[in-house]
């Protein structure tokens, strides 16, 4: 905490105290440098992160909605619980860290997509199904074939490093 007085950011707590309607705790302190005596208060923070849904409406962000999503997406997978924790966990800290307490769906669909596609293709294509809302078959056929072709590139990029590791090998 800085010093209104002097900006040092040292300090010490001299008094804590619940406020009478216990929704913040005052404390005085002392600057650590110039002594002079000051009054913080704490409270919880309770304007709510919000996503901005595609058809313009807010609503509060909800950790539980975004474990359910990809609880769906990953059931019957080979991704542990702890893994799609994390996920969440991700997800979570990518909306409360936003200056404007705001992300959208967009940019939250886009994060969990990115990181499934490197955990699990099965999860990651039924995730997309229902977050870009595939209209017919065309549209998930395209999408099944970026992703085959992108998992091609990187097979055929991993055998030609298998190869020169093994011509390097026999030099």
């Amino acid at each position: 905490m800085k010093c209104p007085f002097c900006g040092f950011g040292q300090d010490r707590v001299i008094d804590s105290r619940e406020s009478r309607e216990a929704d913040s705790i005052r404390r005085r302190r002392e600057c650590e440098k110039c002594n002079r005596r000051f009054t913080t208060y704490e409270r919880i923070d309770e304007i709510p992160y919000m996503v901005a849904k595609k058809d313009g409406r807010r609503e509060k962000f909800e950790r539980r909605k975004v474990l359910d999503g990809l609880m769906r997406a990953c059931q019957k997978r080979p991704i542990s619980t702890i893994k799609v924790g994390q996920l969440v966990d991700e997800v979570e800290a990518f909306v409360t860290e936003s200056s404007e307490r705001e992300r959208t769906t967009a940019e939250i669909g886009e994060l969990i997509m990115d990181r499934l596609k490197s955990l699990d293709t099965v999860a990651y294509i039924r995730f997309a199904s229902v977050y870009r809302d595939f209209k017919d078959v065309r549209e998930f056929k395209e999408e099944l074939e970026q992703l085959l072709s992108h998992h091609g590139e990187k097979r055929a990029k991993g055998e030609r490093e298998a190869g020169e590791k093994r011509t390097k090998s026999q030099s």
